[in-house]
């Protein structure tokens, strides 16, 4: 089941948090695609078979599945400081206009989520946004040590905020991500979150994403394929008519 509280837009499950629900107990880079809006407060049943693991829903919809990574992962760029990241997450554009209001990653007024609301990285290539993230107790086990499938939670939204500034485009949904967590992520420590646009084919944006410590040692990384709204037409021109 996938609680409210992990919701990414109103109705359907963060992308990145059921993502790594797909990868947990898969060894090495995993891909998991959703193939449906993954539904909120009901049983959904989770089955492993020949090394990949699906998600149905009610009737048997396929909601996600994922196995052994089928994308290479890219080479993430030098981690930016603690305090360059810190003043980019302060120029993030999640404080103009909130990409999806009650999302557990990137939502502003979200208290039991991440808010982790990356801005430009000032210095770099426009759509290479950071941002500091320190993840709270609540989302780790008895040795401090954050679930997976917060991580990859993690790693969902920033992905989408690099084309958000490279583009100035609305969001867009996640359909697909190839993610590893290579080391321990724990709570209460500053970690720099990090993403950047890699190659866009009209609707398909694909992102770079990753998280470092924050003496900047690789803790994880993937690679995502966004699926981006499209552009309402322009409403049709209407000739003025004289009237008597």
């Amino acid at each position: 089941m996938i609680g409210r509280q992990f919701r990414g837009p109103p109705n359907s499950g963060n992308g990145g948090y059921v993502c790594g629900v797909l990868a947990r107990g898969l060894e090495g880079p995993v891909t998991a695609l959703l193939r449906a809006p993954p539904p909120l407060d009901t049983d959904l049943d989770l089955e492993t078979r020949d090394g990949v693991i699906t998600l149905t829903g009610e009737g048997g919809v396929l909601i996600g599945q994922a196995g052994p990574a089928t994308q290479t992962l890219p080479e993430p760029p030098p981690a930016p400081s603690l305090e360059a990241a810190r003043a980019a997450g302060a120029r993030s554009l999640a404080f103009e206009r909130e990409v999806h209001p009650p999302c557990f990653t990137c939502g502003v007024t979200r208290e039991d989520g991440l808010r982790v609301l990356p801005g430009q990285l000032e210095g770099a290539e426009r759509g290479v946004v950071a941002c500091v993230w320190t993840p709270h107790a609540d989302f780790a086990d008895a040795d401090g040590v954050i679930a997976p499938e917060i991580v990859w939670a993690a790693l969902d939204c920033p992905g989408i905020f690099a084309w958000i500034e490279t583009e100035g485009r609305p969001g867009g949904l996640l359909g697909t991500m190839t993610g590893e967590v290579t080391a321990p992520v724990r709570a209460g420590q500053d970690h720099v979150v990090l993403a950047w646009p890699i190659e866009a084919s009209g609707r398909k944006k694909i992102s770079g994403v990753a998280l470092y410590d924050g003496e900047g040692r690789l803790l994880a990384r993937g690679y995502q394929v966004w699926i981006t709204p499209n552009r309402a037409p322009a409403p049709p021109a209407v000739a003025e008519t004289a009237t008597a």
